[in-house]
């Protein structure tokens, strides 16, 4: 491949994050209106709210975001009262995360707002389509290329 024929529209890495990006800005723009939050304060969220009781190292690989990045949404949310936060007594070490009353109302919401969203986008494409996608995706989000060098 020459320069000339590399074309960056056509790159799956910049294709993937193109669509990453525009899926995501209107809901986005939604929990940060209603709620003040930020992308990973939402995914904090989130997972607290499917998965119950998690530490933020958890969260960190479920979610596979940087720990520092887990540890300031952490923050915020439990400044604001949507996560609490209680030190295991075996292993002092360790922090569980739950959602507080306040946390589990914001997850209901936005799991009702998601859920509406992801129907309207996926209203774009054939259900065949949907499924290859979802299929794709969760290939691609597993790990990468092995044996790229």
């Amino acid at each position: 491949m020459t320069q000339s024929d590399f074309e960056l529209q056509n790159f799956l890495p910049y294709l993937l994050n193109q669509a990453a990006e525009v899926s995501s800005l209107t809901f986005q723009q939604f929990y940060k209106d209603r709620y003040g939050m930020l992308r990973t304060e939402w995914r904090v969220l989130f997972h607290l709210g499917l998965y119950g009781q998690l530490t933020a190292s958890e969260i960190g690989q479920r979610a596979k975001t940087h720990k520092t990045k887990i540890s300031r949404a952490v923050q915020r949310l439990t400044e604001r009262r949507f996560v609490q936060r209680a030190m295991n007594s075996a292993d002092r070490r360790v922090t569980y995360l739950t959602l507080t009353a306040q946390g589990q109302a914001a997850y209901d919401d936005l799991r009702r707002v998601a859920e509406r969203y992801e129907q309207s986008l996926l209203k774009q494409l054939e259900p065949e389509e949907v499924e290859v996608l979802r299929r794709a995706l969760s290939k691609l989000s597993d790990d990468g290329p092995r044996d790229f060098t």
